[in-house]
């Protein structure tokens, strides 16, 4: 599961100065502060939708 958090994590840093631009737009500056709550709730949807996609890959091939 670690190995998994590390590439969506690699993921989201690709697409953070897109998010950061968005938000900036919003009015809502990003820091570290704020980035380190948005990144656990990225890691967690990232995680059930991989579990998601495992368990239906595993179905299928019954």
């Amino acid at each position: 599961m670690q190995e998994n958090q590390m590439k969506f994590f690699q993921i989201a840093m690709k697409y953070l100065p897109e998010a950061e631009q968005q938000l900036k737009q919003a009015g809502i500056e990003l820091s570290m502060d704020t980035i380190q709550p948005l990144m656990s709730l990225f890691t967690k949807v990232m995680n059930e939708a991989y579990e998601l996609g495992k368990s239906e890959a595993l179905a299928k091939e019954e």
